[in-house]
């Protein structure tokens, strides 16, 4: 027998978090489902991920994010596909 996961429901404020504290955010295009995977990141995880995420806004105007398969990515305006995305793990 399997166990079921925890599903968020609107009494619980953060998200589930996966496997090596990934957080397990709805899939979704545009800054806010990035922002809100940055900020349901455990611990130190989240100051990189914010980190991360600030030096690519900076060197790619105009960027393009998604969450997809609970990993936020990052993609170049105007072409296909994605050229970052990172995910967490245990250690």
């Amino acid at each position: 027998m399997t166990k079921a996961k925890p599903q968020p429901t609107a009494k619980t404020s953060k998200p589930v978090l996966l496997s090596g504290g990934n957080p397990q955010i709805p899939k979704g295009e545009g800054d806010a489902p990035v922002l809100a995977y940055l900020a349901a990141m455990p611990g130190w995880k989240q100051d990189i991920g914010r980190r991360l995420d600030k030096l690519v806004v900076a060197a790619v105007p105009g960027v393009r994010k998604a969450v997809k398969w609970n990993s936020p990515f990052y993609g170049t305006p105007g072409q296909e596909g994605w050229f970052l995305s990172f995910h967490c793990f245990t250690k």
